[in-house]
């Protein structure tokens, strides 16, 4: 068991178990809706919608993406998931040939529940022409000569007449990619957002993708590709929200898989100075979102910790625990490749990422819109996933997407729904962020909140990530609370919070964290 693995780890005991934290109610900071997102999963278009229709934990953001929309052809429903599936074109994202089958049902599902919609655009520069997979065990396209003319159409950003049709002409060999989003448009309701992605980890198409493109593109070539197809986004829904690059990760973000024209550039840097230019030359803002994923590489007794194919070792589910600091802590080095290649400085990636932001493209909002920190089963990945959605809200993400997150993921859904869906009746965290001062981060963490829809209720999750009881006491400043209760979620419970008592004295909130758990407190004023 988790639990029994974790005593062993004495070294984040707490020497005292008396934490004292502040908590000014009186400085707020907005905390976008949008960080509690999930993505599409690799499953059939229709088994999905059914989970997600079926899915209660408070989700404000679905993006339909991943590598099977790399080459994704929206007038037919065929794609190829490259080396994920075979190399194979098939049928997987819709049997039928109604155009773009796939993306209306995923909207309409989506914003029946009023969340928002992340789509992705292909601009790697062929989609796949059939559907002809082999039931067998997939069949690669390059068996048949020729392939990438044979088994693939040609995708531009822009149809030259800019005319549009519905349904698509399927006979002139060609997929325009702003025809497509011109027909989005058109079929999307106006209660919920429906924003862009220019493709997905253009990084490693070179890999993913290695039968449409063997090669790494370059600094140049990724921006020139960039500005082509938001400009083209933008000219047919100019409201609508652009997020780019996709980066798969540190290495892609930093160095673009160490392109040739990198020259010492760090690419976030050169891919936002490139769109701030185009922005004065288009007269428009082309990028809205710096967008990237996050799979975090820290290890624990030699194992990543989003490695959820194998069993947690002890020092595993610890690392997996401490991996959020990552996100923000200077002080805090994990046990990975990244800061070894960095001079072995602490990683600091929201601030870090900010940071560049101001400096080379003010008013650029961040987004991530893929993530894991694994341990999905095990409570190590509900404390990860609670503590990394607190950290978003208090960093300023705009959005933010877990990849595959579902139902059948009890510990890390659980995390989620301590910020989504705390009492499992539709209670969340709040809009506003407060300031929040003391503890210990590497053994526990606060989030405190206010709603400005409902009145009177500050939120706060309190998360242990020690193997003892912590008594904390949290001194409240600008709210003066009279009444409260705790949901609490720990090792095996999962689905519904066990009820947790805390006492209050003179404005201050005190309550015991159980070992190894996440604790959401409604406290009333």
């Amino acid at each position: 068991m988790f639990t029994v693995a974790l005593l062993g780890l004495v070294s984040l005991q707490a020497a005292s178990s008396d934490f004292a934290f502040t908590i000014d109610a009186r400085k707020q900071t907005l905390i976008s809706p949008y960080i509690y997102g999930i993505n599409y999963p690799d499953s059939f278009i229709d088994e999905w919608l059914k989970e997600w229709d079926g899915l209660s934990a408070g989700v404000t953001l679905a993006r339909e993406g991943g590598n099977r929309f790399t080459a994704y052809n929206w007038e037919t429903n065929a794609s190829n998931a490259g080396q994920d599936y075979f190399f194979e074109n098939d049928d997987y994202l819709g049997v039928s040939n109604e155009a773009g089958l796939t993306v209306r049902k995923f909207l309409e599902h989506v914003q029946s529940k009023g969340a928002a919609s992340l789509l992705t655009v292909p601009t790697l520069g062929f989609v796949a022409a059939d559907k002809d997979n082999a039931r067998d065990g997939g069949q690669d396209v390059n068996h048949t000569p020729d392939f990438l003319h044979k088994r693939f159409l040609p995708s531009v950003a822009r149809k030259p007449s800019g005319h549009f049709e519905y349904p698509p002409n399927t006979k002139d060999s060609v997929v325009y990619q702003d025809e497509f989003v011109h027909w989005v448009e058109s079929v999307k309701k106006p209660n919920a957002p429906v924003w862009f992605s220019l493709d997905n980890e253009p990084d490693l198409w070179a890999g993913t993708h290695a039968r449409i493109r063997a090669k790494t593109p370059t600094y140049a070539e990724i921006i020139d590709n960039g500005i082509e197809y938001a400009s083209a986004i933008k000219a047919v829904a100019p409201k609508a929200l652009v997020f780019g690059p996709a980066n798969y990760g540190w290495y892609g973000f930093r160095a673009f898989q160490g392109a040739p024209d990198a020259n010492g550039r760090v690419f976030v840097d050169a891919y936002l100075d490139a769109m701030k230019q185009a922005e004065s030359k288009w007269h428009r803002r082309l990028l809205d979102s710096f967008d990237f994923h996050w799979y975090p590489e820290a290890t624990g007794d030699g194992v990543r910790i989003t490695m959820t194919n194998q069993a947690d070792k002890p020092a595993t589910a610890m690392a997996r625990i401490q991996a959020p600091r990552s996100l923000w802590d200077p002080t805090y080095v994990e046990d990975s490749w990244i800061p070894k290649s960095n001079g072995n400085k602490p990683i600091r990636l929201l601030p870090d990422m900010q940071e560049r932001v101001l400096a080379h493209y003010p008013g650029t909002k961040l987004s991530i819109s893929e993530y894991d920190f694994g341990g999905r089963s095990s409570i190590s990945g509900a404390l990860a996933e609670a503590d990394a959605l607190g950290i978003f809200g208090r960093y300023g993400l705009f959005a933010a997407c877990h990849w595959g997150l579902g139902a059948k993921d009890e510990a890390a859904l659980a995390g989620f729904e301590a910020f989504s869906n705390y009492d499992r009746h539709g209670s969340r965290f709040g809009d506003r962020g407060l300031q929040v001062a003391g503890g210990n981060p590497a053994l526990n963490s606060v989030y405190a909140s206010l709603d400005s829809k409902r009145r009177g209720i500050l939120v706060l999750v309190v998360i242990n990530k020690g193997s003892e009881s912590q008594s904390l006491s949290m001194n409240l400043t600008g709210f003066h609370p009279r009444d409260g209760k705790a949901f609490v979620v720990k090792e095996g419970i999962y689905l519904q919070p066990l009820a947790g008592m805390l006492g209050i004295k003179n404005g201050t909130v005190l309550y015991t964290v159980p070992p190894f758990s996440v604790s959401t407190l409604e406290v009333q004023n």
